[in-house]
């Protein structure tokens, strides 16, 4: 995700897109307090990670007469979730049949697919093995195969122990679930070239923007003409601010924070878990050709010991999880006390990953689509809870959050 990161789509007249980074044109920076004219814009899109920008994008194309401009807290895009992820394009195979999650994950890895191929960004399709290497296992095995078969997931087929070998030479099992269409992709390439898009059709993206505060304007402020038109004020941590009609959150990590600031619910709340990988030794690369999997432990679906090609070559292995003590806490010990406190005071399960919880501590195990009520509320759009295969499905996230946002706000 983006990290708390906003994305906003401008009204008026459309311009070239900009980049504001560290070294920004004046032109499009937005005012600080009240001087300078403020920036305008019709929806604010909260967040430049891959959903962000791949929502973004595809509310640009739809609306080509409006403005979009994409606010991002980082100095450069997909710098969080989407910039720390496995790579993998997920089939569809373990998401409960009719969920959203096996919905868009089969339709967004085949757009990713395709999305790759028109911008000639490098993936392999290199396959996945979940294999049973005890005779217990066989029969969730089978009904993983079956729950497959229900997402429609293409060409899965069950294999024995020579075809497991014929498949991976150094791989044994007693039997395999073999997905030929699960593949790997560098996600930051992907959403980079999103961003790209974005910007020629027209986008502004404003990066080192921290949403910190969303108000409604006073009609009788100096801005009185825009205050009407782009009701809504965005202000950053340094002050500064922009005016736009409606809002979409994609803020990954920050999701339940961003809503509370918008006066929505902050439920469900973002515990956050770091995943670690070991990295095969170069030299043993070889002995992994596709990704392999282990028959999942129901209790706890995301986890089990990994073998996980990567584009560069190398293979990781892995992931655990276990609590991370900042939620953008990539290393062993960085540790933030707001983020700690807010998590272990927050009744839960000792979870799996970074992870929605519902009040009672229960693992969310879908997308989460909201709004709210209010002046404010009314006007936003949240996308609370986008878990892995977020990255895999973000191009059919995005026409479901264009669909949504073109009925909430009639655009």
């Amino acid at each position: 995700g983006g990290g708390g990161a906003a994305a906003a789509a401008a009204g008026g007249r459309r311009g070239r897109g900009a980049v504001a980074g560290p070294a920004p044109p004046a032109q499009v920076r937005p005012r600080s307090g009240s001087g300078g004219k403020a920036l305008t814009f019709d929806v604010a899109v909260v967040g430049a990670g891959i959903v962000g920008l791949a929502s973004a994008r595809e509310l640009v194309r739809r609306h080509p007469s409006l403005a979009f401009a994409v606010l991002e807290k980082e100095k450069e895009l997909a710098h969080h979730q989407s910039g720390h992820n496995s790579g993998v394009i997920h089939s569809g195979i373990y998401y409960k049949p009719g969920s959203l999650k096996a919905k868009l994950c089969v339709q967004g890895a085949a757009l990713c697919y395709e999305y790759c191929d028109q911008k000639g960004i490098p993936y392999k399709r290199c396959g996945k093995l979940i294999v049973a290497v005890e005779q217990d296992e066989i029969p969730r095995l089978k009904a993983l195969y079956e729950r497959g078969l229900q997402n429609n997931v293409q060409d899965l087929k069950l294999i024995g122990a020579k075809e497991i070998k014929a498949k991976e030479p150094f791989c044994r099992g007693l039997m395999a679930l073999d997905s030929p269409h699960t593949g790997i992709v560098n996600y930051k390439q992907v959403a980079q070239s999103y961003a790209e898009d974005f910007r020629e059709a027209g986008g502004t993206i404003l990066t080192d923007f921290e949403v910190t505060n969303m108000e409604m304007a006073k009609e009788s402020s100096s801005e009185s003409e825009d205050g009407l038109k782009y009701p809504v004020i965005v202000r950053n941590s340094k002050g500064e601010e922009i005016y736009c009609q409606h809002i979409v959150t994609c803020a990954g990590l920050y999701s339940d924070r961003l809503s509370e600031i918008s006066g929505c619910s902050p439920e469900p709340r973002i515990v956050p878990f770091r995943g670690d990988y070991l990295v095969l030794k170069p030299e043993k690369c070889y002995m992994v050709k596709g990704n392999i999997y282990p028959v999942p432990n129901p209790r706890f679906p995301f986890l089990g010991f990994h073998f996980t090609p990567r584009m560069d070559g190398s293979v990781w292995l892995g992931p655990n999880a276990v609590l991370a003590f900042k939620r953008e806490g990539y290393r062993l010990f960085d540790f933030s006390t707001g983020d700690f406190l807010d998590a272990v005071t927050y009744r839960g399960p000792s979870g799996v990953r970074a992870q929605a919880l519902d009040t009672d501590g229960n693992l969310v195990d879908d997308f989460v689509f909201d709004g709210g009520s209010g002046d404010i509320g009314s006007r936003v759009l949240h996308v609370r809870n986008a878990p892995s295969p977020a990255a895999t499905s973000s191009l059919a996230i995005a026409k479901m959050i264009a669909d949504e946002a073109k009925r909430r706000f009639e655009l």
